[in-house]
């Protein structure tokens, strides 16, 4: 799949009309499925990427928010863009943002009780009355698609008071209870609050709203499935129901993939696959990591663990692998920029193995330059180039990564794996070095003994000839990758 959009995407309306234009492009390529924003209409307008909901039933229809448009384009580009998108034979997974809304239109007098920020199972005040912006009545679609007005019985908390100077997080005092939803994660007592007004999926109205917006939606764009944002703030059961019903309603599988960011907590990644009892596959936070490290490490990284600890290693049918993404890039809240010289190593491990689900980052295909503030407060300009040979790299996964694999994880520096191939598609051999150049006496099989292998990235000019056993010395320069498909 193609992540196909990041943090600095413009906000000129044109994304809709440009992955519309590169639809044919992808497709040939060996793109499957295209990832797209949150296609609703936020609370900071022209200027929202979408993770600010304000309200889920504008697509870029209705005056709201100072625009009719969204960032990326208007609900009619949106639609022409999904429909080119399948007419190309690719998938459409749009963006569910299910956790909170923001932008209120209408303030209520609320009772609520301060957290303590750091473990927000603990009161710091007594119930008080406050004034909030917990009321979302959408003058501008007027009703339109659904009446449904949120009020604070639907919210369980909010970060912000209009009547107080006081900054702080505050629980809803409300009838569904007076603290948080169980989630997994125990970080900060309960992480069940991140940001805005945070949805209360104990009130049955917000479980049936949701069910109504997701047939409407279902029924308006036709997509294949879900990237559901934000899943370690959301109670797993509200998922597993409402799965169920966009399962049932729509008669198909619908694809679903959660964000759990949590590197280095396979355990946490495997309790909630347990909760959600495999109806959904969770990004591997985990191997992104593990990439970020080994890239920053050089030549004292041992490859051999590269897997360690991964959920593609432990679930191998529900991890969607990344290299990438708009939280991960530079100057965004979860930084963690995998080395430019590692990427194509990275994008090797993800795309021409047997397990994972492989999630391309639009700007690691297109590049992206764009200027923002660091942690210090100052313009920083930032300017990704396209990863070396990743244009290569996905169409042989399309053409080659079939078949048996035989791995030749055996050296800190130097690992490499073959994969044989089936009666449709010759297969490949890769190896890859973290230090200096390298060679991997692997085996391929057979089928292709007297057969001659060529480097298709470059980095190696002689051709590698097979032996009657199948095996050959496979090569590769210092600190890259190589992948071998026959020469012919």
């Amino acid at each position: 799949m193609m992540q196909f959009f990041h943090w600095y995407s413009p906000e000129d309306g044109s994304l809709w009309n440009t992955v519309k234009q590169e639809a044919p492009k992808l497709a040939a390529m060996g793109i499957n499925a295209v990832w797209l924003p949150p296609a609703y209409k936020g609370a900071d307008g022209i200027h929202s990427r979408g993770y600010d909901v304000y309200d889920l039933y504008d697509l870029g229809e209705f005056d709201q928010k100072g625009t009719v448009r969204t960032r990326y384009g208007s609900r009619k580009e949106y639609e022409e863009a999904i429909k080119t998108i399948q007419e190309n034979g690719m998938q459409v997974y749009v963006d569910v943002v299910a956790n909170h809304l923001m932008g209120g239109d209408e303030t209520e007098k609320i009772c609520v009780r301060k957290v303590d920020p750091e473990n927000r199972n603990e009161f710091i005040s007594e119930p008080m009355e406050v004034e909030a912006y917990t009321r979302f009545t959408f003058p501008g679609r007027k009703g339109e698609h659904s009446d449904f007005v949120w009020d604070h019985q639907c919210f369980t908390g909010v970060d912000h008071v209009s009547d107080s100077d006081e900054e702080g997080i505050f629980t809803i005092q409300n009838e569904y209870g007076e603290g948080w939803e169980e989630v997994i994660d125990t970080e900060k007592g309960n992480y069940d609050y991140l940001m805005g007004a945070d949805i209360e999926f104990r009130n049955p109205a917000v479980r049936e709203e949701f069910r109504r917006w997701g047939e409407w939606y279902y029924n308006a764009v036709k997509f294949d499935g879900f990237r559901l944002d934000a899943v370690k703030h959301i109670t797993p059961t509200f998922f597993n129901k409402w799965l169920d019903q966009m399962r049932e309603y729509t008669g198909r599988e619908l694809f679903a993939v959660g964000e759990y960011w949590a590197p280095g907590q396979l355990d946490l990644l495997l309790k909630y696959i347990d909760a959600t009892e495999g109806k959904m596959s969770l990004f591997d936070a985990s191997l992104h990591h593990n990439f970020y490290d080994a890239s920053l490490a050089g030549k004292d990284y041992d490859l051999t663990k590269i897997f360690d600890g991964s959920l593609v290693q432990a679930k191998p049918f529900l991890a969607v692998t990344v290299i990438g993404n708009h939280d991960t890039q530079p100057l965004q809240a979860l930084e963690a920029t995998v080395d430019y010289w590692f990427k194509p190593i990275a994008y090797a491990l993800i795309l021409l193995r047997e397990h994972g689900y492989p999630c391309v980052f639009y700007p690691d295909l297109y590049g992206a330059k764009y200027t923002d503030k660091n942690k210090e407060g100052e313009d920083t300009e930032i300017e990704l180039v396209p990863v070396e040979g990743l244009e290569l790299i996905i169409p042989a996964r399309d053409q080659h990564a079939y078949g048996v694999q035989r791995d030749y994880f055996d050296h800190p520096n130097c690992i490499g794996w073959t994969r044989e191939g089936d009666e449709q598609h010759t297969g490949c051999a890769v190896v890859i070095s973290n230090g200096e150049e390298g060679n991997k006496h692997m085996e391929i099989g057979k089928r292709y003994a007297g057969k001659r292998f060529k480097d298709i990235l470059g980095k190696r000019e002689e051709e590698v000839e097979v032996d009657e056993e199948g095996w050959a010395e496979f090569l590769c320069a210092a600190g890259s990758v190589s992948v071998w498909t026959l020469a012919e």
